[in-house]
């Protein structure tokens, strides 16, 4: 049962779903409007999570890496680099599209988020855990620009941050470290280019 819950809450709560919710939500508490809130949601979501991802997929689907949560940590060399690609072209569209500072302001703690984590994965050779990370600072993010209420997202934080250490992918000190680096990247980053 435990880890049937456990395989919900690390597909369910995947860093990609994060990444794809959250562009709307500041979108929308940024501009207010329908239109804002699609434009930037959709390039924020499609570059910062979409794309990504659809490498990552055909990537497992090619044997090239361990599943696509990329659970082996070499494995993760090429799914970053996509990432970080993706990132920064879709920061370049939004900085010439006159994009609303806080949604820059997300990309670039994203940005920071990959630089720390690919450090950490190959620099220390260390597997941190990307699942936790972006729960965490998901969570911080929205706390940011919209006061308290969003720490009600710290359940579902934890629990992504437990499937992985019960599904034996992560240690605990690899989420913790995760949540951390989310918080204090991920979250810290957005908060201070906000300025």
């Amino acid at each position: 049962m435990a880890r049937r819950l456990a395989r919900a809450c690390t597909e369910v709560l995947a860093p990609w779903v994060w990444v794809l919710i959250l562009p709307f939500a500041l979108a929308w508490h940024v501009t207010g409007t329908l239109g804002g809130t699609l434009l930037w949601g959709l390039l924020v979501a499609l570059t910062a999570s979409v794309l990504p991802m659809a490498v990552i997929v055909r990537g497992a689907r090619l044997g090239r890496w361990k599943g696509h949560h990329v659970t082996n940590r070499e494995g993760r060399v090429v799914p970053l680099l996509v990432a970080a690609a993706s990132l920064i072209s879709g920061t370049v569209v939004m900085l010439v599209g006159g994009a609303p500072r806080p949604l820059l302001a997300l990309m670039g703690s994203m940005v920071a988020a990959l630089v720390v984590s690919s450090v950490v994965t190959f620099g220390l050779r260390w597997k941190i855990s990307l699942h936790s990370a972006v729960a965490f600072a998901s969570t911080a993010t929205m706390a940011v620009v919209s006061g308290l209420w969003p720490l009600v997202f710290l359940v579902p934080a934890v629990l992504v941050a437990w499937s992985r250490v019960e599904l034996g992918d992560h240690t605990t000190a690899q989420v913790l470290a995760g949540a951390l680096m989310g918080v204090v990247v991920g979250g810290g980053t957005f908060w201070v280019l906000l300025d």
